[in-house]
């Protein structure tokens, strides 16, 4: 037996006006999943434990079988260990967002996050900028590395884990009360933003109709992670399939495969087929049992609050992804199993994650037909079935 897990980040969200009342799970056109939830279990599962933050960290940790309570450090370590970052025990690792304020403000505490992710913006040009930031500001206590898009990394040596505003979670909003109180990572934040702002990179965008990536957005301070064995715990020899740097991170962490993929970025146009081909090849050619596909679109629609594009990200998960998957390993002759969930809720209307349980899939290619039931929010809901501690519902996926 072979078992995948198909994540749509930030996927569920709440009944929308323009759809019907619907959510966008449910109006979305999805032939694969409909199909195959009249072959699957069908539940809701609680991925954030009570009282921790809504975020893809604590919830991807779950899904893969890690109590976040037990093995959560922050977010930014898992990111820096995908990249590469040689962290020390001593060492404390921030994410850094190169995210648009707005710039008619004088005062750099009036002005507002508009777009956490810079228009999506291209690992190449986010690069450059960042080039630009370290070459003023870093030293022996501060050093920047390069992740994917708008996503990288600070190392604070000899730091303290800080409380820290996560960007998405404050759009639209001014700045002040959410900057760090640490006094020198305010200070770096406000220089990377006078360093950006006039970069003629960002005056090249702002000319295309792009959002430019004029400041630096630091959070998600943490220490550095001690994962244990996803193989030793499971008994599954696992790869992670994913564009992005936490998932990656997770995967390192935990012993796991990691597949790079050309092309996967992390948006709505990533590479698709070449993450189903990556895989189908891990556990039909390479030996390994288990594969864990991420898809990051649908969370970046959400903090987008964009309903037609957040619809169109969970049909192209349907049709791009579940369904060339699931032929692919009919075709291959392996019995399998295969899990479909988001994450987290991220949707539109507030444009950030909420801590709300979400819709699972479970199906199995050896089971027989078991309902008329589709796979969304509400009919998951009404099978009844409820998963409390999301790190338990791996063990239904490699149940016997």
């Amino acid at each position: 037996m072979k078992y995948i897990v198909v994540l749509g980040d930030g996927m569920a969200d709440e009944p929308i006006a323009v759809l019907g009342d619907k959510t966008p799970l449910a109006w979305a056109e999805t032939p694969n999943m409909d199909r195959l939830s009249r072959l699957s279990e069908l539940g809701m599962v609680q991925t954030i434990p009570r009282g921790m933050k809504p975020g893809s960290d604590t919830a991807n940790l779950a899904v893969l079988g890690y109590d976040p309570e037990k093995y959560y450090s922050g977010r930014s370590p898992l990111e820096a260990l995908s990249i590469g970052v040689p962290m020390k025990d001593t060492d404390i690792a921030i994410r850094c967002n190169i995210v648009t304020l707005s710039e008619e403000e004088e005062a750099f505490e009036e002005k507002r996050v508009l777009d956490h992710s810079s228009s999506e913006i291209s690992t190449e040009d986010c690069a450059v900028l960042l080039r630009e930031v370290e070459k003023q500001l870093a030293d022996e206590t501060y050093q920047f590395y390069v992740g994917t898009s708008y996503r990288h990394c600070l190392i604070w040596s000899g730091g303290e884990v800080v409380e820290l505003t996560a960007p998405h979670d404050i759009l639209g909003q001014k700045i002040g009360q959410y900057l760090p109180k640490d006094r020198k990572l305010r200070e770096m934040m406000e220089r990377s933003y006078q360093i950006l702002v006039n970069h003629p990179l960002n005056i090249e965008r702002k000319k295309n109709g792009l959002n430019p990536a004029n400041c630096c957005w630091f959070w998600g301070a943490g220490t550095k992670p001690a994962l244990s064995s996803f193989q030793e715990k499971t008994g599954k020899r696992g790869m992670m399939v994913s564009a992005v740097d936490l998932l990656k991170g997770i995967a390192v962490g935990a012993g796991m495969g990691v597949a790079y993929v050309e092309g996967a970025n992390g948006g709505l146009n990533t590479n698709y087929a070449g993450k189903v081909e990556a895989a189908v090849n891990a556990l039909t050619r390479e030996g390994y049992d288990f594969a864990y596909i991420h898809l990051e679109a649908p969370d970046e629609m959400g903090h987008q609050g964009n309903v037609e594009k957040k619809v169109r990200s969970i049909e192209y998960l349907d049709t791009k992804v579940i369904g060339p998957l699931v032929e692919k390993m009919e075709k291959s002759g392996e019995d399998f199993r295969l899990l479909v969930l988001p994450d987290h809720p991220t949707p539109v209307r507030v444009r950030t994650h909420t801590p709300d349980s979400v819709p699972y899939m479970l199906y199995d290619s050896t089971g027989p037909q078991r309902h008329d039931w589709n796979y969304n929010e509400e009919e998951c809901g009404n099978t009844g079935i409820f998963v409390a501690e999301g790190y338990r519902l791996i063990d239904k996926l490699f149940a016997v």
